[in-house]
């Protein structure tokens, strides 16, 4: 949203106190989540209380300096975003402003209080393909053309959702700036390639319909015991230095997710800067393009203002939905949530609310509920489908699930996958606990593992749960009394729980094969261990003893499956469950 700067007089107020990020004013006509700026600098900022001829106001940028007396501007528009091609391969700042363009702008990576920027480039020509004559019909969400936005990206142009629609009177077409109109109905409204649209109002849809299909990650143990779905909710909590951020990154490295929104709320300034550095380095594994071609970032580090902080979440969803409306399915991370209700934490405190749990608002669950609900797998209006997949990493102090931000999220989303200190100081990434985690998706899920991988799909994922239940109860026994004193068969139930542990579950992101491991090629890893499992149980009844069955050549290559070259997994494999089954039948 650019500055205001010719405003009726009725328009302004002046500042009467100012506490950190929250600023009270009078005298100022305005409306709640009216966008407002405040001071001789004009930092942006946002109506978040009225009280009589008080107005209290969150600003998004370092107050310091500004005082009582100094002039207050309303704009009379709520927070938006600028929506349009141009999205994509950018990085923003919590309210959208373009951080390389402010760079360029300022001369430095230090930049000034109140600078500003669209959120596209309004200069730009872009090249349009019509998609509709003159004589057509269009209704709001409807798809009036194309513009290649990347190389993989095609933005589809739609008419406003608050447009009435109608006629086409004329089409152009070649190359136009995003605020040029493209298309003209009869009833005079233009339709230009730049929408607007504000962040804490979702955009409409058509129908919300149940999610079928799984967001593959390429990671064994979501896919293979804990799988997402698209357009489903999942929170990753865990405390420091158990990888949260890896684990999210690596989502939006590898997930078959069409567009993705990466926003980093709150996080320290050397992850973020991680991310900045390496995205637009990385291939797309999809493609073979630079990554950066179809993903958003929005970079709210630390050491930003916590107001800007508290409306990025909204920023980075409204610029999912807007691509969902193109049909396109979207994986929005956000690292963290927790960052996030802190800074509702410390506005609250500082408007003088009454504190809940552990000083946090009331009113937390119920801003939580807001934003994970606007996920989803959609009908759109336009009727094209879309999903937008939303993956909170939740940061708890001391990596106590028990706090109000981590059980709040858990009564919202539907598969959690728990992060585990003690994983990672084993160095067994990823550090996700399988008896802690879950999802609620699985039932609805099998039917598409079954048609697209295997029909044995769900038999085969709970067969190695069973065992891993079995291996966390046998454990407390073999601390009481090792491991020797248990009966062969339940030191063979340990060994076969080794082999998914340290075989399946663990992967190596240093290894270019196991940085990505497909459905099929998780499905038939664990179904070689299985074989090992039936074949070993069998020879243990035959009477061959415990050692000489855990002794044999072939078993240690079960933890070698994961570096084989996906196309050669299937004969890797094959040659595998013969080598087992020939030495362990030779036993007996």
């Amino acid at each position: 949203m650019s500055q205001a700067t010719d405003v009726a007089a009725e328009d302004r107020g002046q500042i009467e106190s100012v506490s950190g990020p929250v600023v009270t004013a009078v005298d100022l006509d305005a409306r709640m989540n009216d966008v407002v700026y405040v001071g001789g600098d004009e930092l942006m900022g946002e109506v978040i209380e009225i009280e009589g001829n008080v107005t209290t106001i969150q600003v998004y940028e370092e107050t310091s300096g500004v005082g009582p007396g100094e002039p207050v501007v309303n704009t009379g528009e709520p927070l938006t975003v600028d929506l349009g091609p141009g999205m994509l391969d950018s990085i923003y700042d919590g309210v959208q402003r373009p951080l390389d363009v402010l760079e360029e702008k300022m001369g430095s990576a230090f930049l000034d209080r109140g600078v500003d920027a669209p959120g596209i480039d309004m200069e730009k020509q872009w090249e349009f393909e019509p998609a509709v004559e003159p004589g057509d019909t269009v209704e709001p969400s409807d798809i009036v053309g194309e513009v290649p936005e990347t190389q993989t990206i095609d933005h589809k142009v739609m008419v406003p959702p608050d447009y009435e629609g109608g006629t086409v009177e004329s089409v152009e077409e070649g190359e136009f700036t995003v605020q040029e109109p493209v298309v003209t109905l009869e009833n005079g409204e233009e339709i230009q390639m730049h929408q607007e649209w504000p962040v804490r109002e979702s955009r409409p849809v058509e129908e919300k319909q149940t999610p079928t299909e799984p967001l593959i990650s390429g990671q064994r143990i979501l896919d293979g015991l804990f799988p997402l779905a698209k357009g489903g909710t999942a929170a990753i909590p865990g405390p420091f230095g158990s990888g949260k951020t890896v684990t999210q990154q690596s989502l939006a490295k590898f997930a078959d997710a069409d567009i993705v929104v990466y926003i980093g709320c709150g996080e320290r300034g050397n992850e973020m800067t991680e991310v900045i550095d390496d995205f637009p380095e990385l291939p797309d594994p999809q493609t073979g393009n630079p990554l950066m071609e179809r993903t958003t970032l929005i970079a709210n580090t630390s050491n930003m203002p916590v107001a800007a902080r508290e409306s990025c979440v909204y920023t980075g969803i409204t610029i999912g939905e807007f691509y969902r409306d193109m049909g396109y399915d979207v994986a929005l991370m956000a690292d963290s949530t927790s960052r996030w209700a802190e800074a509702m934490r410390e506005i609250s405190s500082r408007l003088e609310e009454m504190p809940g749990e552990e000083g946090y608002p009331a009113y937390l669950a119920a801003r939580l509920s807001q934003f994970y609900e606007r996920a989803g797998y959609f009908e759109n209006i336009n009727g094209s489908e879309g999903s937008i997949s939303v993956i909170g990493a939740v940061s708890p102090p001391g990596g106590d699930f028990s706090e109000p931000v981590t059980q709040n999220t858990l009564r919202i989303v539907k598969t959690f996958w728990a992060l585990d200190s003690d994983l990672a100081e084993r160095r067994h990434f990823p550090a996700i606990n399988w008896d802690e985690s879950y999802s609620l998706y699985k039932d609805q899920l099998d039917e598409w593992f079954e048609e697209n991988v295997d029909a044995e799909w769900p038999e085969r994922r709970q067969w190695a749960v069973d065992v891993l239940d079995e291996e966390s109860e046998l454990r407390e026994i073999v601390q009481l009394v090792g491991e020797d004193a248990l009966p062969d068969d339940q030191q063979l139930t340990l060994e076969v729980a080794r082999y998914i542990r340290e075989g399946w579950l663990q992967q190596n992101a240093f290894i270019e094969v196991d940085q990505y491991c497909p459905p099929e090629k998780t499905y038939k890893m664990l179904g070689a261990i299985k074989k090992f499992n039936d074949e070993a149980f069998e020879a243990l009844d035959a009477g061959v003893p415990i050692d000489e069955i855990t002794a044999i050549d072939a078993a240690p290559k079960l933890n070698r499956i994961a570096t084989t070259p996906d196309d050669e997994v299937d004969e890797h494999v094959e040659e595998l469950r013969d080598e087992i089954e020939t030495q362990l039948r030779e036993l007996y």
